[in-house]
Parts: structure tokens; C-alpha cells; sequence
């Protein structure tokens, strides 16, 4: 590539110099596509969207049975009863006394008067048995049916469904099927009251009229009082009226520790009466849903969602038997008062696997976005323990991964500081030694919580919030604890290759020292792996496109050039034997599609980190030399249509112009050069524009060495590169100005320029293009400089478009007319730094040049455009 000569002795000059100014100008802000060294940009890879919402999608590297289910049931019988009770805090006193078992009937006189038979034996057989199994309910913790409340004692059937049977119940009633002594807390009937009555008589108890009253009054009233026994001897344990406390040594019932009048009162006013209403609608699931909302309204209201809550045992259990009705919209209520309630252990498991169910159906989005489910989710985030609760925390985070997929809930998240909650807990994973027990089950929480982050990632606003929150940092880590991990990996790497588009979070990857090494170590460790392999070669080519610094630190690293050849090799075999299936099933198989096959995607995408490596001086010095790297290069070329995948077939060559730049001892573009020129053909003969302007760009630099002038003569390609001048295309003329002044450096050649009407074709572009692109004004009067080197004659040199020629350099060198004002500051400065320092001073000489050789000099002005 050469450039122009002076009128004395003039050496070539380069023909594709970099003009950029010697200091920072505007001038910065224009495209510089037009220089020899080219940066490539490329399409970020496509990632399918999955047509079922799962926990761990259909490219999980695990197999189904080691990873957490993504179906199961829940039920009411999923959860776990005795855990809802809350902890009082209080530790209860033991007992002083051991129950005395009556095996025989010679211990009556010890301790107890058994009562006389007052109905027939069966009769006290059922009684018995009824009693028996009353009490190995109450040791198990729980409740009657309402059924068996009297519907006229609502007080008390409220007493008694929030009362907390004594553990101690169970160890009241260990008996054989011959002889059963009823225990010291066994009080006798009151032949009037019909309640039981405790008398003391001298440390003994007796029974009087025991089976007085009917059975469903004694088992009303031992089921509401049966938490209120205790030693004998003590005092009367039963109330006399609603306002009656109770009074117990040593033993008290936790739930009515530490309550407030004012908290009992709303229970019986607010809640007490939804609980109601929701046994009584229990076959109106919309019923249901507005009795839930209703009863979510009062506990909030009364600041009862607190872990202490002291009738939540009672609450729960109504409310976990709803779980079994199948409907979306009654669960999800459940589901947020669950969470609400601050449930533990297998509950909590369980409440987040009922929220898990429902954001799986995305139908259920509408009804998610009108509740506070994403308010309670984001809770357990950031409050329960990680290592204690991981199963939950993975499901939670798995509903929580569900919502980030539709926008509107997207968009709540990211407005209630969710991209904060979630880099906090990837820190507390980060912190998980791999040593530990729960390293690998926390890695399944990470596949949820990064697939997250990446959907999140499409947000501006969370995009700040992940670089000021320092993201990047957080997420190396990751990548380097987990780089055995591939689906951690690849959510890693998907939401770098999201990001890295993005100038700003593509500088701070780039600042980010220890990512190089990361990218190198997975690249070498899943070089088969090609949905996590285009990934990462795509960032390495966002961090290369534009930061010098990135180039030389990325082709620093140990091994990064050998790693870039061997995935070289390695997909351009699959390709190869792709393209050779094809064949052999016949053209009619042929890939019709538009789009590229995944090794193709991936060796587009790998060379167009090759050609931004090239950018930098000493790296693309190196590269050109690299005899294998030009190899691969030219191979593309050569087995590979231009209409079977344009874009790989343009970046081999953007490439190998890029590389063809760098004169360098051993340069393999060099030593190719007579090849390249013949691969180059199939572009120029192409149908594709794009392909033929980038093969006229590559013998634009090829064209400084003889061989290739003349294998341009001899194959008629200035013919051709002469016509492109008529393309009306400022980009395609600029290339075809960039052979052609290579061309006239040889004095043999230079007639060829008048053969194809050429010189009236260079005026034509020089009045179409040149008060808008000095850069190629400044070329076409380069070439027609060299053109007239030997000139005698201005009318005999340029012919009959002398006067246009002179009539154009005039009025281009008028800085008035040709730079206009009305033009933004930054753009106009872009203009004149070209002009004054690239088109003037070659325009000048030029013109003076004709006007020695020209008898007459027009006084017509022409005004540009």
C-alpha cells in the first residue's frame, strides 16, 4: 500500500495510515472504521427460552437424581404439627412426682377410691376406652374436632382450641387392658355442676358420682381443661368465671405467657371470627381466597406475624389443612402467611415449596403480581440461615428465579433492592468453604440465584446496581470456587456476556485482573462445551473491542494464544466434517437456514477476537507472525462459502487485513501472499457486497508488494475495483481509491487508470463525497497526484474533466464555503482537523500542479454539497 509522491522525488507512504490527531480531540467521537486495523462486532448468543418453567433448566450437566426435584406434592400432612407451636423461652420444672399404676383391686385404700359401677360393664368399658384414647391424643400435642364443641359455648370453644396440652399428659396414662387406675389428675364429677371437682383429703382424692352427666360433656370438658391438671393438694384448677388466671407452680401454659389484654381481645374480636368463617365456607375456594386476605389483613393489623405468637399453634393447623385444596390462588394466600408467620424447619421447606408450585405456572403471574409473595420471598432471603435452611432457601430463590421472568415483576424487584439481597447471600455462598458439607447443595442455590441475576441483568437500573455493588468481583469468585460446576458456570458467564454489551460494565470486567485467568481455565477445562465456550469467547471479544489494556493483559496470560488456537482447531474440524456430511447426503440437504450452526458461532465469534487482539501494536506484530493462526485463517477461506455463512467468511478476512497491516520479519501474511490474493477472488466474485468491499480492503494492503500489482493487472481486478467506483457508496469507493493508489505508485500501471473511464469516475466521487468525508477526498487527490507524476500536459493528462477537476479543488479549498457553521461544535472540529491536516495540503499541491499545466483557469465556482 502506497500513497502519493511529491512533485520532487515523493516515497510512498503508507496507504491505510491511522489518522488519528497526535492529541485527544472530538474527532474521537467519529467512527473509525475506516482505518486498516478494524475491530469486529457480532451478535451475542442466543439462549432458547425454556418452553416449561423448572428449577434447573433442560441443559443442566446433572442428571435428575442428583439435583432437587422440580415436581413433588404438598400436603397437610407435609407439615409438621409440634414444630408450629411457638418457643416460650421458658424452661418448665419437672414434675415431683411419679403416677401410681393400681394393678389389682387390693390397692384401692393406697391412694384412690375407685368408684362404684353406675352403669353396666360395657358401658364403663367404652368410658374407659374413650378416656384412654382422649389422652394418647393430648400427648401427641393435639386438638379435637370442632364437631365435638357444643355449638352454644363459643367462649370456650375458643378457650380450648388455643390451649396448650402439657407434655407431661403422656406420662399420665401408660395402662394395660385389665386393669387401669385412673391417675391423680382424674378429678371426680360434681353430681350438680357436672364439672370436676378437686377436693383435698389429706393428700387423696376421691370420686364422686363419676359418671354423671352424659359422655359428650365430660369429653367437652376434659379436652378444654386438660392442660390445666396438676398436682394434687395444690388448689382448685378450675375457672369460675372468663376473667379467672391461671395459677400453677411450676408449670405454665406458654401460651399465655407474656399476652396482653389488648392481644387477647383482638384474637377473640378480629381473628378468632375469620377462623370461623373459614371452617364454614370450606367447599368456596373464592370464599376461602377473601377469608385468607381477611385474616392476612387482621394478623398484620395487629402485629401478630411475629415468631412468638402465642396463638399461631391453633392458627396453623386450620390453615394447613386448606393446603390440601387444589387451587393456585387459595395456596399462594397460604403460602404468604406462612412465610409471614416466620415458619421453621420443615414448615418453612414447605411454605417455600408451595410458593415454588405456584410461580412455576406462569398463568399464576397475573394473581403474584396483585399479592406480596415477592415481599415475603425476599424476607427469607435475608433473614433465615443458609447453612440450616439451604433446601428452602434453593426453592425460595427457584420461586423468586420464576418471577424475575415476567417484566412487571421484574421490574418490582429490582425497585425493592432485590439485586442487593441477592449479591449478600452470594457472598455468604462465597464464604461456604469447599471443604464443607454444604459446599455442593448451596451449589444448586447458586444455579438459582445467578439464572436470576442474568434475568434481571436486562434492566438499566439493576445494571447499576450490580456495578456499584461491586458484582463483578463477587461473581469471579464464584466462577473460580465453582469452575467444576458448569451449570454455575454458564449462569455465571450468560450474565458476563449479557453485561459486557454494555461500555460501562464492560470496563469494570476489564479492570477486573483475575477474570483473564478464570475465562483461560474454563476455555481449557469445557473446550467442548459450546453454549458455556461461545459465551466467554464472545466477552473476551466485548473486553478487546475497544481497551487497549485488555489486549495486552488477555494475550499476556500464560497460555492464551495456544488455548485461542486449540478451539480454533477443535471447531474447525466440526465444521469441516459438518460440511462434509452435507456434501455427502447431496445439495438438496444443504443448511438453507440464514443462521450459523453452533461451531460456525463459535469460530465467528473466536476470530473476531483475533482481529481486535490485532489492534494492539506489539500483539498484532506477534499474531502476524503466528504461522498457525494465518493458517486457520486462510483455511476458512477456503473451504467455506460466502453464502453459506457470510459472517465467518468476512471476519477470516477483516482478520488477515488486519494482520497484513504488520511488516514484520517472518510475516506469515507475507509468505501467503499470493494465496490470500487467490481466496480473495471468491469474495470479489460474490454476490455479497459486504464480502466484496472486505476483499477490496485486503488487496488495498496486499497491493505494496509487486507480486500482488501484478496479479491485480493480470486477473483484470482493477477493472473491477475501477467499476466499485460508481458504487455510490462512501465506503466501497474509499477501498476501491485505496487499490487504485497503490496501483499508480508502479508508472507501468498508471495508464490502466484512464482505461475504465477511471479518472472521471475519482472527480465524480471527489464532488459526491468530498465536503462530507475528507478523509477519502484527501485519498482520491493522493491517487490522481501519483496519476500525473509525469504530467505535460494538464488537458492530456486529465482529459475532458480538467476543468471540473479544477473547478472542485478551488471551491473544496475555500474553508468559508466547504466547512459549515451550523454544525454541532464536536462534529465541525472533526471536520476541519481533515481537512486542514489530511485534504489541504495534498489538495494544494495538486491544484497547483494542474494550474502550471493548464493554459486556462476557470472563474466558474462550483458549490459542493
Amino acid at each position: 500500500m502506497q500513497a502519493s509522491k511529491n512533485k520532487n522525488t515523493e516515497k510512498p507512504e503508507p496507504f491505510y495510515r491511522l489518522s488519528v490527531p497526535k492529541q485527544k480531540t472530538s474527532s474521537e467521537i467519529i467512527n473509525e472504521a475506516r482505518n486498516v486495523l478494524r475491530t469486529l462486532r457480532t451478535q451475542r448468543p442466543f439462549t432458547p427460552t425454556e418452553n416449561q418453567r423448572k428449577l434447573f433448566g433442560s441443559g443442566s450437566s446433572l442428571a435428575p437424581q442428583n439435583r432437587p426435584p422440580s415436581v413433588f406434592s404438598v400436603h397437610a400432612s407435609s407439615f409438621d404439627l409440634a414444630e408450629s407451636r411457638p418457643v416460650s423461652g421458658i424452661r418448665l420444672s419437672p414434675l415431683d412426682y411419679k403416677p401410681v399404676l393400681v394393678t389389682c383391686a387390693k390397692d384401692e385404700d393406697r391412694s384412690i377410691s375407685l368408684p362404684k359401677p353406675a352403669v353396666d360393664a360395657a358401658e364403663a368399658r367404652k368410658i374407659s376406652s374413650a378416656r384412654a384414647h382422649l389422652f394418647r391424643r393430648t400427648s401427641q400435642g393435639n386438638v379435637f374436632p370442632a364437631k365435638m364443641v357444643p355449638p352454644d359455648q363459643t367462649f370456650f370453644n375458643e378457650e380450648k382450641l388455643d390451649s396448650e396440652e402439657p407434655a407431661t399428659m403422656s406420662n399420665l396414662c401408660r395402662s394395660n387392658d385389665i386393669c387401669l387406675t385412673e391417675q391423680r389428675a382424674y378429678t371426680p364429677f360434681n353430681d350438680e355442676s357436672g364439672q370436676l371437682i378437686c377436693k383435698e383429703h389429706s393428700g387423696k382424692l376421691e370420686r364422686e358420682d363419676v359418671l354423671k352427666g352424659t359422655p359428650g360433656n365430660f369429653l367437652f370438658q376434659l379436652k378444654g381443661e386438660s392442660d390445666q391438671m396438676r398436682r394434687p393438694g395444690v388448689g382448685s384448677l378450675w375457672p369460675r368465671s372468663a376473667g379467672w388466671k391461671r395459677r400453677l407452680t411450676g408449670l405454665e401454659d406458654e401460651t399465655r405467657i407474656n399476652e396482653s389484654e389488648e392481644e387477647k381481645i383482638f384474637w377473640h374480636m378480629k381473628v378468632l371470627p375469620i377462623l370461623q368463617e373459614l371452617k364454614s365456607v370450606e367447599d368456596n375456594v373464592k370464599n376461602l381466597c377473601l377469608a385468607c386476605t381477611k385474616l392476612y389483613q387482621a394478623l398484620n393489623e395487629g402485629d401478630m406475624f411475629r415468631k412468638k405468637f402465642k396463638r399461631r399453634n391453633v392458627l396453623l393447623k386450620t390453615l394447613y389443612k386448606l393446603v390440601d385444596i387444589d387451587s393456585d390462588p387459595l395456596c399462594l394466600k397460604l403460602a404468604k402467611i406462612f412465610l409471614s408467620m416466620k415458619v421453621d424447619g420443615k414448615n418453612l421447606l414447605n411454605a417455600c415449596k408451595l410458593a415454588f408450585k405456584i410461580c412455576k405456572n406462569e398463568k399464576n403471574d397475573y394473581i403474584i403480581q396483585n399479592d406480596k409473595l415477592l415481599d415475603c420471598l425476599l424476607e427469607v432471603l435475608t433473614t433465615e440461615d443458609l447453612q440450616k435452611n439451604n433446601e428452602a432457601l434453593l426453592y425460595c430463590m427457584g420461586a423468586i428465579k420464576f418471577m424475575s421472568g415476567n417484566a412487571v415483576l421484574r421490574n418490582e424487584m429490582v425497585s425493592k433492592g432485590a439485586v442487593e439481597m441477592l449479591l449478600q447471600l452470594m457472598k455468604q455462598i462465597n464464604n461456604i468453604k469447599e471443604s464443607d458439607a454444604y459446599f455442593s447443595n448451596l451449589g444448586h442455590l447458586l444455579v438459582q440465584l445467578t439464572a436470576t441475576l442474568r434475568n434481571l441483568a436486562d434492566l438499566a437500573q439493576a445494571r447499576c446496581q450490580l456495578i456499584c455493588s461491586g458484582a463483578v468481583s463477587e461473581l469471579c469468585v464464584a466462577l473460580e470456587q465453582r469452575v467444576n460446576d458448569k451449570d454455575v458456570c454458564t449462569y455465571i458467564v450468560r450474565i458476563f456476556s449479557k453485561l459486557s454489551s454494555y461500555d460501562d460494565f464492560c470496563a469494570a470486567l476489564a479492570d477486573c485482573s483475575r477474570c483473564y485467568v478464570l475465562f483461560l481455565a474454563l476455555l481449557s477445562k469445557h473446550q467442548k462445551q459450546q453454549d458455556l465456550v461461545i459465551r466467554i469467547i464472545f466477552i473476551l471479544g466485548n473486553l478487546t473491542a475497544e481497551n487497549n489494556k485488555a489486549r495486552e493483559h488477555f494475550f499476556k496470560e500464560k497460555g492464551s494464544l495456544n488455548t485461542l488456537i486449540s478451539l480454533f482447531q477443535t471447531y474447525h474440524e466440526l465444521d469441516l466434517n459438518a460440511e462434509k456430511w452435507c456434501h455427502i447426503r447431496g445439495r438438496e440437504e444443504e443448511k438453507q437456514t440464514k443462521h450459523p450452526s453452533e461451531a460456525e458461532d463459535v469460530l465467528i465469534k473466536l476470530i473476531r477476537v483475533l482481529a481486535n487482539l490485532s489492534i494492539h501494536p506489539s500483539v498484532g506484530a506477534t499474531l502476524a507472525a503466528a504461522h498457525h493462526v494465518v493458517e486457520l485463517l486462510v483455511t476458512v477461506l477456503e473451504y467455506k462459502s460466502i453464502d453459506v455463512c457470510e459472517e465467518l467468511v468476512i471476519n477470516a478476512a477483516t482478520t488477515i487485513n488486519n494482520l497484513s497491516f504488520y511488516k514484520v520479519k517472518g510475516s506469515a501474511v507475507q509468505d501467503k501472499k499470493l494465496h490470500i490474493a487467490e481466496m480473495l477472488l471468491k469474495l470479489l466474485m460474490s454476490n455479497s457486497m459486504d464480502g466484496v468491499v472486505e476483499a477490496v480492503r485486503v488487496f488495498g494492503n496486499l497491493s505494496q508488494y509487486h507480486e500482488i500489482c501484478d496479479f491485480i493487472v493480470q486477473k483484470k481486478i482493477y477493472k473491477f475495483v475501477i467499476a466499485l467506483l460508481d458504487a455510490k457508496n462512501q465506503d466501497v469507493c474509499f477501498s476501491a481509491c485505496g487499490v487504485l493508489l497503490n496501483l499508480t505508485v508502479d508508472k507501468d500501471k498508471r495508464a490502466l487508470l484512464m482505461e475504465e473511464g477511471g479518472i472521471g469516475k475519482l472527480v465524480d466521487c471527489l464532488r459526491d463525497f468530498g465536503p462530507a468525508d475528507w478523509q477519502l477526498a484527501c485519498l482520491i487527490c493522493k491517487t490522481l497526484w501519483n496519476y500525473s507524476e509525469n504530467i505535460t500536459s494538464a488537458a492530456l493528462c486529465f482529459g475532458e474533466d480538467t476543468d471540473t477537476l479544477l473547478a472542485l479543488l478551488t471551491s473544496l479549498l475555500d474553508e468559508e464555503l466547504v466547512l459549515d457553521y451550523s454544525l454541532d461544535r464536536d462534529l465541525r472540529d472533526y471536520h476541519k482537523l481533515y481537512w486542514e491536516r489530511e485534504f489541504k495540503p495534498v489538495a494544494e499541491k495538486l491544484l497547483d500542479r494542474i494550474q502550471s499545466h493548464h493554459s486556462f483557469v476557470p472563474s466558474v465556482t462550483i458549490t459542493t454539497c
